[in-house]
């Protein structure tokens, strides 16, 4: 089991908590996740490590209160306790000095590109980075951000803080005002990633997706999280969650992602308004 030692809601929709999980702590990496179970009777969930503390032997996790497991993750307060966190999972981001890189992060997947980021920072990377949400309660990690980065830009879709537009359009002019970048990382909705993707395939920029697709045993036995890349089957939980953005199907990521939309809506419906 693994404790909640802090809890803070960010918005009304997302919350990050610190747990204790000394030896997840002492091993992961950028770019690696946790699959939690809530309790005994709960749904697998996947869950990005957005920072952790080796020597305090904790985890923080920032996720979007979005189906009835989030939901019920987001109601837990300090002291209570999650029954199982499986990690670190998932293939690590290759870290090297690149050169001028791109971090771009969209809603709760900047909490997922803040320690890739940090880490490109720590190797000498030049840092652009941009990072939007809808509107400007979704943002997150502003500071913590701009601080690994040699240059930063804000957006959200409906212009209430930063630039008002999407990450893409800010990309576009980085680009056409003479930034050669050496490669991109994109975190974010699927949609996000692919508008991403598309931009710098016209610019033949090296781009890395990070995928959180759906998981149930996030060791590569279901197939639950599968998804195509350069037209052949790969498991996100075991040879991912990183791939070459210009080879994801992300059209039929999209649909895989709306499997279960049925299931998810009557689950909401179930839990609202319970206790766990």
């Amino acid at each position: 089991m693994a404790k909640i030692l802090e809890k803070e809601r960010l918005s009304d929709v997302v919350v990050k908590i610190t747990i204790d999980s000394p030896q997840i702590a002492k091993k992961r990496k950028a770019g690696q996740f946790v699959v939690m179970r809530i309790n005994e009777t709960g749904e697998r969930i996947p869950l990005t490590i957005a920072d952790a503390d080796e020597k305090a032997g904790t985890l923080t996790i920032i996720f979007q209160e979005v189906g009835k497991s989030t939901m019920l993750l987001g109601s837990l307060n300090v002291g209570d306790k999650i029954v199982d966190v499986v990690g670190p999972l998932g293939k690590p981001t290759h870290i090297e000095m690149f050169g001028a890189v791109a971090s771009i992060g969209g809603g709760v997947g900047i909490a997922a590109l803040y320690p890739i980021t940090e880490a490109l920072h720590k190797a000498k990377n030049s840092i652009v980075s941009i990072i939007g949400a809808r509107t400007k309660n979704l943002l997150m990690l502003e500071d913590e951000m701009r601080a690994v980065s040699d240059e930063f830009f804000i957006t959200t879709d409906d212009g209430s803080y930063g630039e008002k537009g999407l990450v893409t359009n800010v990309l576009t002019n980085v680009i056409e005002k003479g930034k050669k970048l050496d490669i991109v990382f994109a975190v974010g909705p699927v949609p996000m990633m692919k508008a991403v993707s598309d931009v710098t395939r016209t610019y033949g920029i090296r781009t890395v997706v990070s995928l959180n697709s759906i998981m149930v045993d996030a060791t590569g036995m279901c197939g639950a999280c599968r998804c195509t890349v350069e037209g052949k089957t790969r498991f996100v939980c075991v040879e991912g969650p990183e791939f070459d953005g210009h080879a994801v199907d992300f059209d039929e990521l999209m649909k895989r992602q709306k499997a279960y939309i049925e299931q998810e809506k009557k689950s909401i419906e179930l839990f609202s308004g319970k206790k766990p």
